[in-house]
Order: structure tokens, then C-alpha cells, then sequence
């Protein structure tokens, strides 16, 4: 039995040859059809390469790698240059992650947002690689603090036309501690320093397993001791911390605050809801870029922001007990 949606083979013939239409004019067709696919296929590719620049609101993401003779290793940067920002004298903001990220963590959709929003006032972000938990100090891993002040910025200033005297550090828990500890470093040297969800402790025996390398490593990067010394090293530079109510380091972030203002500093501080989370951050970028691109713009430091004296053994702090380490780990 034949199948009764399929014609009998004479009525096909007879259908195919009792056609209107000459066969030059059906290959005319098929290849107009086949032209109209690969437009179409080509527009797919063409929209499809163009999703990493609609992502970044326009904003080019290089990726670059530092060879470091301080650390002897070759370390990832992510530079993102935001669109519409002149092509000399640029303003850096260096931007450091936490523990156990990397350079690629805060490439989000709110960032680029933030950034693309603030036009031809944005800055130039780098955001550099810094291990799994170096804290971002000179320490017995390797000298990380050194590494951003003589290698990093040093290469991004030159490579992307950066005025270097409009250079500003700032980072997200580990990375808002180094941005504090790089700062009491090199005094003068950036135009604003910010502390997100900073990874603070008022003494080594709160500290995370691996944050220092012992007590004596944590007495030479107390900033809370660096805030309340004569000079500050944070003196002329605009200062930025924020936690939010349930951030686990809110008792060693306002004791940090309290220390600044003790000694005369006006830093900007920032509470609300929120943890010690991305959600909690990616809520506040807006407010983080737009601290930064103010004091970028307004800087009025005359000095270079490309090195940095090195750090003495033991100024910082004295009498501290020895670190076991218990809390939050940055």
C-alpha cells in the first residue's frame, strides 16, 4: 500500500514537467536563496563578534603581561580603557582584588556600566594579578608592594599615555588593604586611595590563616598604627572606606576610620546593607568610579607616582602577640 500523503510517482513527473518556470529561472532562485542564507549567517558572526564591546559599553579590555624581576615571575594585567577619554594624560586608577581572585574578577557588567557613564572623565583601570593571598605587601612570597610602585604603574604610565602625577590605588577586601598598606608606602604618590570592604584587623591574633607571615610581618603593615602617625602618610590624598552593616571586618574598617580622623585626615566613609559579597559591590561601583574620577581630576599632586621608598623592618607597630589567625580571611 502506498503512503497517501506521498503523490504517485507519475503525478510528480507530470508536475515537474508541466512546470511554468524553465530551469535557469529555479537555479536563479536557489542561488538567491543560498546569498540570502550567508547574508544572514554573516550578520549572526558580525553580531556575534560585536557582543564583547556591547558588554563593555564600549570600553577596550587589553590584557597584558608584566615580567617582574622583583617577584621573578611574569604576572597578568587587565587595562580597561573606557571609550571617549583623551589619548594623553590620562588619569589610572589601580584596582586590586581580593583573596583568591584574580585579574579577571571584576570585569562585570556594573563596572563597565559605571565606568562608561562618567565619559571622558573616566579613568584608566588596571587591574592586576596579586597571587591568592599575598595581601598585596612585601612579605616572605615575594615583595607585592614594591612590585606595584616600581614595576606596574611605572609600565602602565608609559605604555598608556598616564599622567603620572594622576595615579590612584584602591581594591575589594585583600585588595582594599593593600591599596591602604601600598599608600602608607609612598606618601604623596596617589591622589586617592580606597578601601572597599578592606581586610582590616586591630591585632595579629584576629587575622586570617596566611594573611601575614607572622606577627612581626603584621606590625610592619598595621595602617591602622601608619594612620595615626606625624606626618600621616595619607596626608593630601583623598581617602575612601565603605563596609556594609554585616562585613565581618567592620569593627577593624572603623577603628581605621577612627585612626584617620584622630590624626586630622577627612576620609569619605560609606555604610549601608549589605555583607562581604559581590552583590554588596557590584551595588556600589557607580559610588567607587565616581570617587575615584573626581579625585583624579582635581588632583593637585605635583609629585611622581611611579616609585616608592622601601619599607622599613619594624617602624610600624610594636608589642604584638603572635599570630594564630581566626576571622575573616579578606
Amino acid at each position: 500500500m502506498s503512503d497517501p500523503e506521498t503523490p504517485p510517482s507519475e503525478q510528480t513527473g507530470r508536475a515537474i514537467a508541466s512546470s511554468p518556470h524553465p530551469a535557469g529561472a529555479i537555479a536563479l532562485r536557489v542561488l538567491a536563496a543560498l546569498l540570502v542564507i550567508a547574508a544572514a549567517f554573516a550578520t549572526e558572526r558580525l553580531w556575534l563578534s560585536d557582543e564583547p564591546a556591547r558588554a563593555t559599553f564600549g570600553a577596550k579590555v587589553h590584557k597584558i603581561d608584566i615580567d617582574s624581576d622583583l617577584l621573578e615571575r611574569t604576572l597578568p594585567v587587565r587595562v580597561v580603557v573606557p571609550r571617549r577619554i583623551p589619548d594623553h594624560g590620562r588619569g589610572l586608577l589601580v584596582f586590586l582584588h581580593g583573596r583568591g581572585e584574580d585579574e579577571r574578577s571584576y570585569l562585570v557588567g556594573p563596572m563597565f556600566e559605571a565606568l562608561a557613564d562618567l565619559r571622558d572623565r573616566a579613568p584608566v583601570v588596571a587591574l592586576p594579578y596579586g597571587g591568592v593571598s599575598s595581601y598585596w605587601h612585601d612579605r616572605e612570597s615575594g615583595p607585592w608592594a614594591s612590585y606595584v610602585l616600581d614595576e606596574l604603574i611605572p609600565k602602565l604610565v608609559r605604555r598608556f599615555d598616564i599622567d603620572p602625577r594622576k595615579v590612584a590605588v584602591g581594591g575589594i577586601s585583600m585588595g582594599g588593604f593593600g591599596a591602604y598598606d601600598i599608600a602608607r608606602l609612598a606618601p604623596l604618590r596617589f591622589c586617592a586611595v580606597g578601601g572597599h570592604s578592606p581586610a582590616i584587623w586591630e591585632s595579629p591574633s584576629e587575622t586570617a590563616e596566611g594573611a601575614f607571615d607572622d606577627s612581626a610581618d603584621f606590625e610592619r603593615n598595621d595602617i591602622i598604627a601608619a594612620a595615626g602617625q606625624e606626618p600621616s602618610p595619607y596626608r593630601r590624598t583623598r581617602l575612601w572606606i565603605d563596609a556594609g552593616d554585616d562585613d565581618p571586618f567592620l569593627a577593624g574598617d572603623e577603628a581605621f576610620a577612627d585612626a584617620l580622623r584622630a590624626s586630622g585626615l577627612d576620609p569619605v566613609v560609606r555604610d549601608g546593607p549589605g555583607g562581604h559579597d559581590p552583590d554588596y559591590w557590584n551595588g556600589n561601583w557607580r559610588e567607587y568610579l565616581g570617587f575615584y574620577a573626581r579625585a583624579l581630576n582635581q588632583c593637585s599632586l605635583r609629585t611622581r607616582a611611579n616609585g616608592a621608598r622601601r619599607p622599613g623592618r619594624g617602624t610600624v607597630g610594636a608589642g604584638a602577640p603572635t599570630v594564630p589567625g581566626a576571622g575573616g580571611d579578606g
